[in-house]
This record gives C-alpha cells, structure tokens and sequence, in this order.
C-alpha cells in the first residue's frame, strides 16, 4: 500500500487553458478518497495525472515514497478502473481478469490463483467461462475490478465507474466498492460528479471547482462546516437554498431578513457564528439545507419569530417524506455550479425547497407556515463567498 501526493500540481494544455491550479492533495494510506465537481472541473484529468495518462505541467507528484512525475503509468504501480468497463469483448471473465498478470509474465499457477481468489471475493466464480457480453452491467464492472484487484497495486484509481449503472445497481454497486475497498486496505482515489456517491463512499470527500481545490474533509464535515458558498450548495442534495439577507445583531442574538419577513436567531447563533458580530446591519448571504424547513403545524413549541409564511408552488410526496417547494419574496443567491438550474428570483416560481413530514396538510397554491430551524442556519460573505465562522 502507499499515500498518494499531489504537491501544487498544475496542468496547462498547449491551447493555454489552465485545467489545473496548484492542487495539493494527499491520499492516505489506505484511505478511500473521493473527487467530486461539477462537468468539467478538472476531476479526471488531476485522476490521470495521477496514473501518467496526461502529463504534469508543473509541481510534484509522489506514489508511496517516489517522485513519478516522469514515470510510465505501467511502472506506477496503480490500477485503473474505467467508466466503460475496457473489457476485452472475445475474452472469458478469467483472461480478462488474468491478462495484465500474463503480460507481466507472472506463473501460470500464481495467475490462476489470483484470479480465483477475486473472482470468489466478487461473487464471479460461476461466471469465469462467459464473455463480457453475457454479462449484466453489475457484473462486467466487477469483472473491471477484478481485474484491477489480481494486480495487488500499491494504489486503484478509479474513474467514474457507476455511470453507465442504472440507478438501483448504482446504489447496490457504490456500497459493494466501498466494501471492497475497506477489506483490501488498498489506498484509493475515486472520482465522480455525483455527491450522493461522495457522500456515502468516502473517508474523506475532495471538492473541486474550475481547476481548484475548494474543501476537503470528512463527508459529514462537509455537510455541517462548508467553506464557501459553492460547496454548501454542491454538497447535499436537494441543494441548500441560498438567499441574499441582512443580518441584525442585538442582546438577544438577532435577526436575519428574508425578503419581506424577518427570523430570530437562536441563542447559540452568535457563539456558533461569532464572526457574525462584524456583519450587524450589512447584508449576507443565507444558507437553509431543505430538512431545516417543516410544517410549523408540527412544530407546537417552536417560537413565532422562527417561521415564514410563504405561497406552496408544488409538492413532491415521497412516502417518507414530502419535498414542499415554495416561493420566498427574495433574491436567490447562485451557488457557482455549472450544471445547476438557478434563478436570480422575481419569478413566480419556487425559489425554496423543503423536507416536510410525510403527514403535512399544506396544499399547493395555498400559504404555509414554515417553522425554521434557526439554530442550523449557515451564513456567507457575499463578496468572498466564504462562510462566516469565526
């Protein structure tokens, strides 16, 4: 096994587009980190960097204790799993799982041996005989792993390898990596647009935006304590709401106006958020994750000053609960990402989005009564876009 270090690495292609920028990272030993971003982040070119499959423009990359900015990717010692699988369509489920240990002129008893013992870990034992194309998707992507377990590497790669899953393997096939991936203690970086993903398969969740290293930690910290603006919003899903507000400080703690209404901090707001003090009077911007929202008809001792009222544009019923979308009279702040759908707000459509309880009575096209969870809210500087902590 090995750590994995990329120490300001930057990647600039020949046409001058700078895809990378001083990223420094470092993958535990063991460990299984995830890279997460929106299209076109930069993701898979830092993954391939890492594998030699594109070409450092500058900084230091190390594998274990050794510099391989200039290596060959087959002297890395890494293994690769692809989005689409690379199989080899004419050969059985055992020569492709076999057949880097046979170029790499590895005995044939040993190969067997490897191959068997992965195919048994994966469940592909019944399978040996068939070829890629007999296959379910499930099993052509273990088969991919198969392939990259037999090698023993010091460290897996691992390239958006659930897109072309439908979504219920996808989820059965995220759980089984991860698995794996605990029971071989084999260092791993994995790379995926889908924060869900991140989310439920790393130790430790790597955020990067337009080529930049915007966060990295544990996934939960990521969802309790982002760092800007963009990662609270890429980081939950459905995504925090966002609105431009201003906050007043006093003895009692506070308030924060949202539109035309206004909300009373919790107490322990300012000893969470004691930056906040150099913000009283001025304008912020206002973070509310969707479970922070809830029926104010169940929240019987909830304070008055902590709720909105507010028209419902749609509901969504889920079964364990109901995604409630309403409209709130203020401008939605954007979250940066690309690939959402956002809206400078004005319209009459919904610029909120809450989780209710399953047994709500709010009615499309009438007002509810919101209760706000105050005490969970997240605060951003609006120029720097940085969260406002200390």
């Amino acid at each position: 096994m090995a750590t994995v270090v990329l120490d300001n690495v930057n990647k600039i292609y020949d046409n001058g587009f700078h895809a990378i920028h001083d990223l420094s990272l470092e993958i535990q030993d063991r460990e299984f980190l995830v890279l997460v971003g929106p299209s076109g982040c930069g993701k898979s070119t830092a993954l391939r960097m890492v594998a030699g499959l594109e070409t450092i423009s500058g900084g230091e990359m190390k594998i274990g204790d050794h510099v391989v900015n200039d290596v060959e990717p087959k002297d890395r010692d890494i293994a690769m799993v692809f989005q689409n699988y690379a199989l080899y369509p004419h050969m059985s489920v055992y020569d492709n799982i076999g057949f880097a240990l046979k170029l790499a002129k590895v005995p044939k008893d040993e190969i067997d041996q490897r191959v068997r013992k992965a195919a048994e870990v994966l469940e592909l034992t019944s399978n040996l005989d068939r070829k890629p194309g007999q296959l379910s998707g499930g099993q052509r992507q273990r088969v991919a792993m198969g392939r990259a377990i037999v090698r023993q590497p010091a460290a897996f790669l691992m390239d958006e390898p659930l897109s072309n899953l439908d979504a219920k393997l996808r989820v059965q096939m995220r759980a089984e990596i991860a698995s794996l991936q605990r029971d071989l203690g084999v260092t791993t970086l994995y790379v995926t647009h889908d924060q869900i993903e991140a989310m439920t398969m790393g130790d430790r969740v790597a955020v990067l935006k337009d080529g930049y290293l915007q966060q990295v930690d544990t996934p939960q910290n990521l969802y309790d304590r982002p760092s800007n603006i963009f990662v609270a919003a890429f980081i939950g899903s459905p995504s925090m709401n966002l609105y431009e507000s201003t906050i007043s400080i006093n003895d009692a703690g506070g308030t924060v106006t949202i539109g035309s209404q206004n909300l009373e901090l919790a107490p322990e707001s300012l000893a969470q958020h004691p930056g906040l003090r150099n913000y009283d009077g001025r304008q912020i911007a206002l973070g509310i994750r969707p479970e922070d929202f809830e029926d104010a008809a169940f929240k019987t001792d909830h304070p008055e000053g902590r709720t909105l009222t507010a028209p419902v544009t749609l509901l969504e019923a889920l079964g364990s609960e109901i995604m409630v979308h309403f409209r709130l009279d203020a401008p939605n702040v954007a979250s940066g990402d690309p690939d959402a759908v956002e809206e400078a707000g004005g319209d009459a459509g919904a610029n909120a989005v809450g989780r209710f309880s399953p047994r709500s009575r709010v009615r499309s096209g009438e007002n509810a009564r919101v209760a706000v969870a105050t005490e969970n809210l997240h605060y951003f500087d609006l120029e720097t876009r940085l969260a406002i902590w200390d």
